[in-house]
């Protein structure tokens, strides 16, 4: 589905379920203007289009005592399918890491590791990261604060 397909009631039920994924479809009906029967009708739609991927609980990961977030950019000694895909494999496998990107440039990933604080990503980085074979380089950043967060840019 293009974005020029979408009207006004289409991002309004986007933005209202983004907001809050939860919200019953009469309370949504309400907010966007449109009686319950079309407004489900139009979220099938988009989930049907793969517009809406799915609804989750936004954890913070602070409460739950994961206090430090890095950002890890990997080098891999070689580009090769092989070696993209066992690293790949590799990586899912790893509860620290609960981002990672295939990134051009001059770095072939870029994670985003949680853990409890510095010395839990020590142990994750010696211990597990620079053990996974094929692993050339590995460039660590810390993030001082968090600007701005979304889960999806909306139209």
């Amino acid at each position: 589905m293009k974005s020029t397909h979408f009207d006004e009631f289409d991002r309004r039920i986007l933005r209202a379920l983004q907001t809050d994924g939860r919200i019953t479809v009469q309370e949504l009906s309400a907010e966007v203007g449109l009686s319950p029967t079309p407004v489900t009708r139009r979220i099938k739609r988009l989930e049907g289009a793969g517009v809406i991927t799915g609804y989750r609980a936004l954890i913070d990961e602070a409460a739950l005592g994961f206090d430090v977030s890095v950002f890890v950019s990997v080098r891999l000694d070689r580009q090769i399918d092989g070696a993209l895909a066992a690293f790949e494999e590799t990586i899912r496998t790893l509860p620290e890491v609960v981002d990672c990107w295939l990134m051009t440039g001059n770095r072939d990933y870029l994670l985003r590791v949680v853990t409890t604080g510095l010395p839990e990503f020590e142990t994750f980085l010696v211990g597990r990261l620079t053990k996974i074979p094929g692993v050339a380089s590995i460039e660590s950043s810390i993030p001082l604060r968090r600007v701005k967060s979304e889960l999806a840019r909306m139209i």
